[in-house]
């Protein structure tokens, strides 16, 4: 028997301190690279957007793969290239950690709008009340002071 799986994945994470620097069109390129990252890695992204401080990643696993090595490398290897490409000048690092979602297919659609509406949702949402809202939704446990 083969394995099979479907979990949708929605991995956010934030720039160190929350610098607003990813800035301008230089986010596509980022994403092309990210994007290349996980194909590499046998996984499928689906959707991956971005505003100044955060990036959303919406993607699925090959079975082979943990969520966090694929994160691990998706932040260290594009900090790196951000650094060696000189895209964003203000850009000093990941912050530590990340979230992740689990969702079922049936959410796909709905994930990719969320993402595609990024930057009219920062408009009225903070990204620590976005975050917040996130693992409310998931049902995780957290401490706010983690949230700053």
């Amino acid at each position: 028997m083969s394995t099979f799986t479907q979990i949708l994945y929605h991995i956010v994470f934030s720039t160190k301190n929350r610098t607003p620097s990813l800035c301008g069109s230089n986010r596509e390129p980022l994403y092309r690279y990210i994007w290349g990252l996980i194909k590499n890695r046998d996984c499928h992204l689906h959707r991956i957007g971005a505003v100044e401080d955060h990036v959303h990643i919406l993607t699925t696993l090959h079975p082979c793969q943990r969520l966090a090595d694929l994160v691990r490398d998706v932040k260290t290897k594009a900090s790196r290239w951000i650094k060696d490409e000189r895209i964003f000048p203000d850009f000093i690092g990941w912050q530590d950690g990340y979230g992740a979602f689990t969702h079922s297919r049936r959410d796909k659609d709905a994930l990719v709008d969320y993402i595609n509406a990024e930057k009219a949702h920062h408009r009225r949402v903070s990204f620590a009340d976005e975050l917040r809202q996130l693992l409310i939704e998931a049902g995780i446990e957290f401490d706010e002071r983690f949230l700053l």
